[in-house]
């Protein structure tokens, strides 16, 4: 994999869109804005949490790549949009699994508990359709609430493969394309509209995003089992504890031993907290097993899917910032 610029900080790659984000963080905390006190509250408190915005970041690069010079209308809207989808999904997600730890601190369920996170996210949805119809394109309303619908049910199948150690790897994969890629997908193809792209670009940004979505969660797969929580933000080894079958449980559960067969069908299929010394024996089967290596390679053909999207984009600094993404999406520790 090949690309102009070849740097691991994300805040390097994202140089062509600086002073866009700058001007996304005004326009999110104006969208964000509320009567109600508790919203406010709670919304100022997950923005202030951060987050890498990767999904905002990808509908403004793939817009400008794609304008190529041109001017490409509502970007900073749509981008907004893209995260309160998103922050929503973020703020279901901990309620349903019980998370205490993101971004390196409370959860807003931890902090406000889980009936005013529930009903945040449900503003948050709620103000992401208000602002679809801005651009007054029945395109973009079809592709961001097919999206959202697609998010959901991703959520329930996850919910389904909750404690269940017959997942195999197909239906993870299916599991990522919904929760996770869809909304890639969906912020990519959303820049080529926006930019007026051609429908072969629309298809080809639609489908890198879709590739560099599942990339980067076939990584946090990986980084559950190799990070630690002030690199992760969150408690490490939390798919786990929570019962997930992620890819390198699967793998394992596939490859290891008779032994660490069942012991982590016991740790997927229990319903308590998991005793470190069973985490720990966990640990260090998916590490000695090449389970690591399986969920790398399998991230990497992903990202190098992706990078064969961008073949007939416009050669400028943010086709550039797109390559060095799928390159980031693999060396990445966050």
């Amino acid at each position: 994999m090949t690309s102009t610029v070849k740097i691991n900080d994300l805040s390097q790659i994202l140089a062509p869109i600086t002073l866009d984000f700058k001007a996304l963080d005004e326009v999110i905390r104006l969208r964000l804005a509320s009567k109600v006190a508790l919203i406010d509250q709670i919304s100022t408190y997950i923005i202030q949490a951060g987050g890498k915005r990767v999904r905002p970041a990808l509908l403004m690069l793939v817009a400008k790549a794609l304008a190529n010079g041109r001017e490409a209308s509502h970007t900073l809207e749509m981008a907004a949009v893209v995260e309160f989808i998103h922050t929503a999904t973020l703020l279901h997600d901990d309620v349903v699994d019980e998370s205490t730890l993101r971004r390196g601190r409370e959860t807003a369920n931890a902090a406000f508990g889980n009936a005013a996170s529930v009903l945040v996210g449900d503003f948050l949805y709620s103000r992401a359709f208000q602002m679809m119809v801005g651009p007054n394109d029945l395109r973009i309303m079809q592709i961001l609430s097919d999206a959202t619908n697609t998010i959901a049910e991703g959520e329930v199948l996850q919910l389904l493969n909750m404690h269940d150690p017959e997942v195999d790897e197909a239906s993870y994969l299916q599991v990522i394309r919904y929760k996770t890629a869809k909304l890639f997908e969906a912020s990519t193809e959303l820049g080529a509209i926006l930019a007026q792209a051609t429908d072969a670009e629309r298809e080809a940004a639609a489908a890198f995003g879709r590739h560099i979505g599942t990339a980067f969660q076939l990584m946090d797969d990986l980084l559950d089992y190799t990070a630690n929580a002030a690199q992760m933000g969150k408690n490490a080894g939390d798919d786990l504890r929570e019962g997930k079958p992620t890819l390198p449980l699967i793998y394992l559960l596939e490859n290891g031993s008779a032994e660490e067969r069942l012991l982590v069908r016991a740790a997927i299929e229990q319903n308590q907290d998991l005793p470190e010394d069973v985490f720990a024996q966990i640990l260090s089967a998916v590490q000695s097993s090449g389970a690591l290596d399986y969920t790398q390679a399998a991230a990497k053909r992903e990202a190098d899917l992706a990078l064969a999207c961008l073949i007939g984009f416009p050669e400028n600094e943010a086709t550039s910032a797109l390559r060095a993404l799928c390159e980031y999406s693999l060396s990445r520790q966050t």
